[in-house]
């Protein structure tokens, strides 16, 4: 670098250092190019030895795809039992990723999908060190698996979480992990965004978006910001090509929190549900709504009985924050519900805006509740829909399954092998049974007394977003709709 280079560069940052009031090296002016030489090295030093690998590994078994036809009674018959592939072959099926010990006494946190259903674990620490390691929770909805190593008494380097509330855009983070299995690396850059909705990554999308360079085998590892705080597990990124483009996204720290809390407590994660739902209010909808600009989440359905009727929220309700804190989406609504210092039972504030007016309403936490009870069952009989496996949907178990908590219906679990649905391709698992030969149906008894009505068959369910209708023809096939 140039004389003159240097000399410009070097009085910018002098400037800087001296409207901002910061001291370096005891004095008010650096004396020297040393002295303005910024490093993250006290930081990485001091949060690095918290971040471990995760090496998971599963047995996985391959069935050759002609072994029905040997294992056939006829070919055996001719050939004896001798004949034929043999038992299924068995192949390992590992994965690498990231973990971050958030406690003294050895409790890791990481992805879900780093370890998923893994016959073993293995930790290695910063020094090397390699343990063994127990699944203490997992949580799919959040994408969150807890781990615990036994070090035998030793404390171990831990990391503290920060409320990731106060993170703002700009504010200089580390992404730290091991990417493409390499070893321990380090990152930097900056908070890209924060409430970052509708990314399609978990059931609960509230991410930190970062442009710290975030790879394959980063998932799990640590985000923090320079006071060595975690504030977020990266998980995934926006990528055509499978590297980092820049567009990272990491689990808050106070969703991670909620995770520990319940995995080192009763070990169940209980969210509370607003018995409520609706859609983001966007420009149009502010516009006809008179509002100052587009904010908040407009109430289209209401669960009778639920937390948000029994605190008088109502249909075209806008509800624009809950306990302080803004919400744009139904994603970023569920989150500020969930995340928080309240306990279940507890009642938080939320603020509304109807007809112009804002008040404020106080939501009691409630789990979400089965009812009807699930009462999975098998429908036999001489129909289309003998040997499905279905179960009284109720919005606890629709949250179990990731399906819509105010659906109401039958929800398809499984086809034996022999059902007519699944030959004709009628249903699928997750498929929700809403009517058949013209009888609402809301419980397994409704689906019972349709399937006894003589005549023609029709059906209809919800898949996702869509309303299927299906009626059986003369010819004995099935026309669908849409």
């Amino acid at each position: 670098m140039s004389g003159w280079l240097v000399k410009f560069v070097s009085g910018w940052v002098l400037l800087v250092f001296v409207l901002s009031g910061v001291t370096v090296a005891g004095t008010a002016v650096p004396e020297s190019r040393g002295q303005i030489q910024l490093s993250f090295a006290p930081v990485v030093k001091a949060v690095a030895p918290a971040v471990v690998n995760v090496y998971s590994r599963r047995v996985v078994k391959t069935e050759n795809p002609f072994s029905r036809f040997f294992d056939d009674p006829l070919f055996r018959h001719f050939f004896g039992d001798d004949f034929g592939p043999g038992l299924p072959r068995e192949r390992v099926q590992q994965s690498l990723g990231s973990g971050v010990i958030v406690s003294a006494d050895g409790t890791i946190v990481t992805n879900n999908h780093v370890i998923g259903e893994a016959d073993e674990i293995i930790v290695a620490l910063a020094d090397r060190r390699e343990f063994e390691a127990e699944v203490i929770m997992t949580d799919e909805s959040t994408d969150l698996a807890v781990l615990k190593i036994d070090a035998e008494g030793e404390k171990l380097p831990y990391l503290e979480l920060r409320d990731s509330d106060t993170v703002e855009v700009g504010d200089l983070v580390l992404a730290i992990g091991n990417p493409f299995g390499v070893g321990q690396t380090v990152t930097s850059g900056i908070v890209s965004a924060v409430a970052r909705t509708n990314v399609g990554i978990t059931d609960y999308q509230f991410f930190i978006q970062t442009d710290a360079a975030i790879n394959p085998g980063n998932s799990g590892g640590a985000l923090v910001t320079l006071d060595g705080k975690l504030v977020g597990v990266n998980t995934a990124i926006f990528s055509r090509s499978g590297g980092s483009n820049g567009i990272g996204f990491a689990i808050p720290a106070n969703m991670v929190s909620t995770v520990v809390s319940a995995a080192l407590t009763d070990g169940k994660v209980v969210r509370p549900w607003l018995g409520a739902s609706g859609q983001a209010v966007t420009s149009d909808i502010a516009r006809s709504l008179g509002l100052e600009r587009p904010v908040g989440v407009l109430v289209d359905e209401i669960y009778e009985g639920g937390p948000a009727d029994d605190a008088g929220i109502r249909v075209g309700d806008v509800i624009v924050a809950v306990n302080g804190k803004e919400v744009f989406s139904p994603e970023g609504l569920r989150f500020r519900l969930r995340i928080g210092d309240k306990a279940m039972g507890d009642r938080v504030p939320v603020t509304l805006l109807r007809s112009g007016q804002k008040r404020t309403v106080n939501v009691k936490l409630e789990a979400a509740p089965e009812d009807p009870p699930r009462n999975v069952t098998v429908i036999e009989g001489n129909h289309f829909f003998n040997g499905i496996k279905v179960a009284n949907l109720s919005p606890a178990f629709a949250e179990e399954l990731r399906l819509d908590p105010m659906l109401r219906g039958v929800v398809v679990l499984d086809l034996a092998r022999q059902s007519p649905a699944l030959r004709y391709r009628l249903l699928r698992p997750g498929d929700v049974i809403v009517e058949v030969n013209d009888t609402r149906v809301v419980t397994i008894e409704d689906l019972k007394q349709g399937l006894r009505r003589s005549g023609s068959f029709s059906y209809r369910v919800r898949r996702g977003d869509r309303v299927i209708e299906c009626a059986q023809t003369r010819n004995g096939a099935f026309a669908c709709r849409q």
